[in-house]
């Protein structure tokens, strides 16, 4: 059966990237603005030893070029060479961000999304949906990199925890 399921996401994750395209590569190069109700920044004074860490809270409002994540909270992970993640979390926090060469978006939702910027992965946690046009995927977990566009979904948050959830993927016609 689990054979069956990996299987079955190989197939999906070909038939809905079938127009081989990445996130917008130049919203890497683009300053992060940043936008909520309430911020505290811990370890001002950053050093290559030391992370600092910004905890952002109410309607929070995270931008890089086309990247937009909206969230309920938002906390901010960096070192001296930059940012190194961001961990959203909502009822439900929203991610978006264009397509390269393409006027379409990647678009998705969870309770948790955590954001690695070194490695250009995006994961979603609990109620989590991914969405290109008309196509979409449900499930608990979905790990999504920004810039081969490849996604892998679970029905379940952690590998070791049984679930009996499905995951779910609706895939339109190409017109």
């Amino acid at each position: 059966m689990k054979k069956y399921v990996k299987l079955f996401i190989v197939l999906l994750s070909s038939a809905l990237l079938t127009e081989f395209a990445w996130a917008e590569r130049a919203d890497k190069d683009k300053p992060i603005h940043i936008e909520s109700d309430h911020a505290t920044v811990e370890n001002a004074s950053l050093t290559e030893a030391v992370q600092r860490i910004s905890v952002f809270t109410g309607s929070v409002l995270f931008t890089q070029g086309t990247l937009i994540i909206h969230s309920d909270k938002m906390i901010l992970r960096e070192n001296a060479s930059g940012l190194q993640s961001a961990t959203a979390y909502g009822n439900l926090a929203s991610y978006r961000q264009k397509r390269e060469g393409l006027n379409e978006y990647i678009e998705g939702w969870s309770e948790r999304m955590e954001y690695d910027t070194k490695i250009n992965k995006i994961d979603f946690f609990k109620q989590a949906h991914l969405k290109r046009t008309q196509d979409q995927v449900h499930g608990e977990h979905i790990s999504y990199n920004t810039d081969t566009e490849f996604f892998q979904v679970n029905n379940k948050e952690e590998a070791n925890v049984k679930s009996n959830k499905r995951v779910r993927a609706v895939i339109q016609p190409k017109k």
